[in-house]
């Protein structure tokens, strides 16, 4: 069966497209950065006791680091969202808002505990180098994306409100290690379906006989479909897990 051309699609489900400021939007990947902040509620409601203020400021400098300085980065190194933003605009927007987050941890280990500066020294490194695919690729991949951007919010989260390592953090953070996991799962194809694929052919032959043709957004909307409800639930289920415990 011979396929016909797939249909140019948008970099992502989310992407908005339609000038500077629907790219500055796209480029947050509001979808995954909710996802992830996710984590770090997650596990600052396993702690015995939650710090409004820490939340708050760790939420933040999360959203800073992840949602913008590592998008920004990502976006400059390879385009994979294809916006119109310049690599300077890039580089400064990556430049002070991963500053600023780090300037929240530094904050974080002088008033709440010493020991957080390994993990702010460790965050504020792991963002360039594996955005930026530095040392030659080797922090980069599915296992390091799920201990960055799953494990390491989520025993943070519990570190900063609990002051200490305990199994509940080390089991909340496993956990969203495994989604993060998960969350590649659905993500590396979809993206290659959504960037790289140029035409689709063929066609499902079901057990009762009948046809049904593959098309690209046939193939596309299990994936993105179960993305953004995964999204929503993992932010659901975070902020009441945190309305709860506050």
């Amino acid at each position: 069966m011979s396929g016909a051309p797939a249909r140019a699609q948008r970099p992502a489900f989310y992407a908005l497209g339609g000038g500077r400021l629907g790219d500055l939007v796209t480029l947050l990947h509001p979808p995954y950065t909710a996802w992830h902040l996710s984590y770090f509620a997650l596990g600052a409601a396993a702690a015995p006791h939650v710090h409004a203020d820490r939340v708050a400021w760790g939420l933040a400098a999360f959203a800073l680091a992840v949602g913008v300085a590592a998008h920004a980065l990502d976006e400059r190194h390879d385009r994979p969202l294809r916006t119109a933003l310049g690599d300077r605009t890039l580089a400064v927007l990556a430049t002070v808002t991963l500053l600023a987050a780090l300037a929240i941890g530094v904050a974080g280990a002088i008033v709440v505990t010493p020991w957080l500066a390994p993990l702010v020294l460790l965050g504020s490194a792991f963002v360039p180098a594996y955005n930026l695919e530095l040392v030659s690729g080797r922090v980069h991949g599915d296992t390091w994306f799920a201990l960055g951007w799953g494990a390491f919010p989520a025993f943070t989260g519990y570190f900063v409100n609990a002051e200490r390592i305990a199994l509940p953090g080390l089991l909340v953070a496993a956990g969203a290690f495994a989604l993060s996991v998960a969350q590649r799962r659905l993500s590396a194809p979809a993206r290659e379906l959504r960037r790289r694929t140029v035409e689709v052919s063929g066609e499902r032959v079901c057990s009762d006989g009948s046809r049904e043709p593959l098309t690209l957004a046939c193939m596309l909307a299990p994936l993105d479909g179960a993305l953004a409800a995964l999204s929503i639930a993992l932010v659901l289920g975070a902020a009441g897990l945190l309305a709860a415990r506050l």
